[in-house]
Formats: C-alpha cells, sequence, structure tokens
C-alpha cells in the first residue's frame, strides 16, 4: 500500500494512500478493531480489484471492437478492389504490424479512396444504364413508363463491365440512329405519296405517333416498332391507294382519248385534261407531281367521261358512219370489193332500232376494222406485184404507141426524152412474163392458206392473169401473121414489079380501115395511161368467153397490139389478099 501513498498530480491532495491514512486514524479515533478493520481493507481491495477488472473488461472489448473494425476494414477493401475490378491499389498501406489504431489509421485513407472511386464508378453506371435503358424504353414504345434510374450491380462494378455497358449503348444508339432514320424515311415517303393523292399529310402521320409531327424535334420522335410497323403499313396502303388510283385514272383517260377521236374533239378542249392524259402510260412510281391523283381530279375526269358517252349516243349515227368510211377506206385500199350501201343502210337500221348497244355495234366495227387490217396486211405482197403487173403494162402500151409512130426518129422537141423512156420500157416489158408468174405464185399460196379466192376489185385475180396470159399469146400470134402478110406482100410487090418494070407506088394509109387485134389500154395525149379499163372493150377476141361479166371500172392488164401496116392497108383495099380476121 505504500505504492499508493505516492501523489498523483492528477488527482490532486487526494491519493489512494492519503485516503487509507485518513480512514486508519478515523479508526483509531473511533477504536475500531482489527477485525473491523481487516474487513473494511478487504472490502476495499474487493472494491479496488471490481474496478480494475471493469476497466480491462471494457479495454478488452475496445481492443476487440478495434480488431473487428480492422477486420472489416480489410475485408471491405478487398471487397472493394473486387467489385471495382482492381487486383492492386496505390493506395494500399505497406505498413502491417503495429498497434490496432496505428494500422486502422493506415487502412482509413485507401478506404475512403476507394469509396470515393466506387461512388463515381456507380454513377457512371448509372448513366449508361439509364441511357440504354431510355433507349430500350424508346425501341419499345414504353419511354413514357420508366419508373425511376435502373438499378446498379455494386458486387461487379469493374471497367470490363462498364465497357460492356459501353459497348451495348453504343449499339443501341447505332439501333436507334437507323430506326430513326428509318422513321424519317418512312415519314418522308408518307408525305410524298399523301401529296400525290392528295390526303392531308399531318393528320395521316400524326394518327400513326404524334411524335412525327414536324413540330417535334428530331430526337424525340418515336422509333419504337409499333411505330415503324404502323408507319410501314400506312406506306402500303397508300402505295396501294396511288396504285388503284393510277389505274382508273388511266381507264379514264383511255375512255376520253377513244371518245376524243370517235368525236373529233378539238385540241383545245382536249387540252383542259392534259394533267389527266399525261398520266396515261406512267407507272406508278412515275407519277410524283403533288395531286395528280387527288380524288377531286378523277371525279372530274368521270363526270367528262359521263358527259361525252351522253353526247356519244346523240352523235352515234355520225360515228358509226365513220368507222364504216375508214372500214371502206381499207378495203378499197386493199382493192376489196364490199356493197357499202347495204352495210350502211344495215348501220342504220340497228342504230334506230334499238335492239343492240351502241358500245356493242362500235366494238364490232372495230374488230372489223382490225381484220380488215388483218386481211390488208396478207394482201399487201400480192397487191404491191399487182402494181407493178399494171404498171409495167402501161409501159407496154406507150411502147407500142411509141413503136407505130412512124416520126418517133425525128429531131422534135421531147425526141431523147420518149426515147430513153422507150428503153426502160422494153427492159420492164421483158419482166412482165416472170412478174406473172410469180404472181400467180403467190396468189395460189394466198387462196390455199385462206381458202378463199383472192379478189381483185371483186374479180377473180387468177383468172385476170389467165386471161392476160391468153391475150398476150393472141397478141403474139398476131404479130407473126402480120409478119408473114409482111413478107408475103413485098413478095408479091417485088413480082409485080419484076413484070411490070418498075415497083408501084404505095397505097394512101387508110385510118378508118386500121383494126386492133385486142383490148389495150391507151395513153392519153402526152402518154399517161389509164388503168382501170375492161379486158372485154372492143369485142376483144377470148375475153368475153372465159371473164364474163365485167365491171366496166375494173382495173386489168392493158394488151396492146400492133396495126395492121400501111402497105397491108393498101392490099386490103385493093382486094388482093383477104384482111386477117381477129382471133
Amino acid at each position: 500500500m505504500a505504492e499508493v501513498d505516492v501523489q498523483n498530480p492528477l488527482l490532486g491532495d487526494s491519493t489512494c494512500g492519503s485516503l487509507l491514512h485518513q480512514l486508519q486514524k478515523i479508526w483509531d479515533e473511533v477504536g475500531e478493531s482489527d477485525e473491523e478493520r481487516d474487513k473494511m481493507l478487504l472490502q476495499l481491495e474487493q472494491e479496488c480489484l471490481d474496478v480494475y477488472k471493469r476497466k480491462v473488461d471494457q479495454a478488452a472489448k475496445s481492443r476487440a471492437h478495434l480488431l473487428q473494425a480492422l477486420a472489416d476494414a480489410k475485408l471491405e477493401f478487398s471487397t472493394l478492389l473486387a467489385s471495382l475490378g482492381e487486383k492492386t491499389f496505390v493506395g494500399i498501406p505497406e505498413k502491417t504490424s503495429g498497434t490496432i489504431k496505428e494500422q486502422l489509421a493506415a487502412i482509413a485513407p485507401a478506404l475512403e479512396q476507394l469509396w470515393k472511386q466506387k461512388e463515381e464508378r456507380i454513377k457512371d453506371f448509372s448513366d449508361v444504364q439509364t441511357q440504354i435503358q431510355k433507349i430500350c424504353g424508346e425501341i419499345a414504345g414504353s419511354s413514357n413508363q420508366q419508373a425511376g434510374s435502373p438499378k446498379v450491380d455494386e458486387s461487379d462494378l469493374s471497367l470490363k463491365k462498364l465497357s460492356e455497358f459501353h459497348d451495348q449503348l453504343k449499339e443501341l444508339q447505332k439501333e436507334k440512329s437507323d430506326r430513326l432514320h428509318k422513321v424519317l424515311e418512312l415519314v418522308s415517303t408518307v408525305h410524298d405519296l399523301c401529296a400525290v393523292v392528295g390526303i392531308d399529310f399531318y393528320s395521316t402521320v400524326t394518327e400513326v405517333h404524334p411524335s412525327l409531327d414536324d413540330a417535334t424535334g428530331v430526337g424525340s420522335k418515336s422509333i419504337s416498332n409499333d411505330t415503324l410497323a404502323r408507319l410501314a403499313k400506312t406506306v402500303i396502303a397508300l402505295k396501294e391507294d396511288k396504285k388503284q388510283r393510277l389505274k382508273k385514272l388511266q381507264e379514264l383517260a383511255t375512255q376520253l382519248i377513244d371518245l376524243w377521236n370517235l368525236m373529233d374533239t378539238s385540241e383545245e378542249e382536249r387540252s383542259l385534261f392534259d394533267h389527266v392524259t399525261c398520266n396515261i402510260s406512267a407507272s406508278v412510281d412515275e407519277v410524283t407531281v403533288p395531286g395528280a391523283l387527288a380524288l377531286d381530279l378523277i371525279e372530274q375526269a368521270e363526270v367528262e367521261v359521263e358527259r361525252l358517252d351522253k353526247l356519244k349516243f346523240s352523235r352515234m349515227k355520225e360515228i358509226a358512219f365513220k368507222r364504216q368510211g375508214e372500214l371502206e377506206e381499207i378495203f378499197a385500199h386493199a382493192h376489196i370489193e364490199i356493197n357499202s350501201q347495204a352495210a350502211r343502210e344495215k348501220i342504220l337500221a340497228l342504230i334506230d332500232s334499238g335492239s343492240v348497244e351502241p358500245s356493242e355495234l362500235l366494238a364490232d366495227m372495230d374488230n372489223q376494222i382490225i381484220k380488215a387490217k388483218e386481211e390488208a396486211i396478207s394482201r399487201k405482197d400480192i397487191l404491191d406485184k399487182v402494181e407493178k403487173w399494171m404498171s409495167a403494162c402501161e409501159e407496154e402500151s406507150w411502147l407500142d404507141d411509141y413503136n407505130r409512130d412512124d416520126n418517133r426518129y425525128n429531131a422534135s422537141r421531147g425526141a431523147h426524152l420518149n426515147l430513153k423512156r422507150a428503153e426502160k420500157a422494153r427492159v420492164l416489158v421483158n419482166k412482165i412474163p416472170g412478174l406473172v408468174e410469180t404472181l400467180v405464185g403467190k396468189t395460189r399460196a394466198w387462196e390455199e392458206e385462206h381458202g378463199l379466192t383472192f379478189a381483185y376489185d371483186g374479180v377473180p385475180l387468177l383468172a385476170m392473169l389467165d386471161e392476160y396470159a391468153l391475150l398476150r399469146h393472141d397478141r403474139e400470134e398476131e404479130k407473126r401473121r402480120m409478119r408473114d402478110q409482111k413478107k408475103f406482100h413485098e413478095q408479091l410487090n417485088t413480082e409485080q414489079e419484076a413484070i411490070v418494070g418498075s415497083r408501084p407506088s404505095p397505097a394512101r394509109p387508110l385510118s378508118s380501115t386500121k383494126k386492133v387485134v385486142g383490148p389495150r389500154v391507151n395513153g392519153n395525149g402526152n402518154g399517161t395511161p389509164n388503168r382501170r379499163l375492161s379486158l372485154n372493150q372492143n369485142g376483144g377476141a377470148g375475153a368475153g368467153g372465159r371473164s364474163g361479166k365485167r365491171d366496166s371500172t375494173r382495173p386489168i392488164a392493158p394488151l396492146n397490139y400492133e396495126a395492121i401496116s400501111k402497105e397491108d392497108a393498101a392490099s386490103h383495099v385493093s382486094g388482093t389478099e383477104p384482111a386477117p380476121v381477129t382471133p
């Protein structure tokens, strides 16, 4: 107890030793027994032990708390490093010995730095996840239904995980950009289609989604699957509507043109509907003019077609006769003979009786015109050769007249031109037999193919060709007879000259007794031939017996025969030789 008497400067004058000394003084004055004194001292000692024990327990608990705190700090340090994905940390304390408080004091700054880094990392994760969540919501079409920020998984805050989120964000941003581009492209298509068909663009596009209005910024436009699907559906519907309207407009334009052509409508009146007829052969993609397929424009065309239809009924006779005239013209060019008067009377009877619809009548006449054109085309090759044949026959007729002209070699005006023409005519005449043979072959082939007789202005062409060949043969025979007769007369004159001693003067030619041995097409004063004469003129031999009744206006091959020479005519007059008879 002597050590207790050492005065503690912190406790002032009251120390355990001084207090014990005062207690002993009191006991001495009181007269306490030694037993009581020992008891009291034992009690004091026990109470001191209890105080020390409590202090020791408190110190032990404090040490345990500090150790737990140190362990927790180390665990938290490791956890933070693991969550941040860091294997090492620059701020890790190198001192791992010393008092507990020293160790805690050494790890505290590193923990604080890691906590700060974790908070920043959480913020980074939260930002990127928020953006991902927003874009996903925009794609899903539920951006307005997002509830708060996304929950960050604090167990993995590594840079690798953050990089994965950034990569995901980039992909989503690219998808958003692609979707936005697609949306804008579809909106532009809707705008163009609405303009062409005359539909309000804003009401159409906002019906798909309100954000697609032009007043809304590009970044705020909906890019959801539903919006894209509805936009695509709208585009398809508008394209189909455009296609149907164009088809309708083209049908109306075709009807308008047909009606205009029927009624010979003036160009000025037609120009009023240029905006309708300009797209008659356009494809759907080629029609881009705003309002080109508007409903009011189609209705306007329908009204005009209806008006012209009513006008067409009132002018049906005029239109039908116009078609009949076209049909007759085709037949005339093809040299096909028809009864025009009977056909017109039949048309009048049908229109007046009302037994046939005007449209059916016109359609039937259109079919007749088509068939007539087809038949004309099938006859064209033969008709071209008939034309060449007739032209050659005309030249043959002219050449015969030229050969009979005794003054053809005189130096008169135009004689050299006639001489050149005669040379060309002789070449052409020599080709006539081959031309006739080709024409016969083609005509027979045509008749076999069509099962019909090829008629030229109502007369069978083969009969015409046969008749021409026969008459040409007769003409050649007549020429031969004339040559033989001329030789005979020359021989007779020679004998008379030998007997009398002088040759008699030739008799004056008698033009009134000159005969033509066959039908011919003679030229006019300047040599231009007339191409539509009958084979039966002048009672030509063989013509009446083969061709029978002939139309006096039917074109036929001209046939030319030489006249009897002047000497022969004189002989006929003198009666020395009987005149030849036309075969």
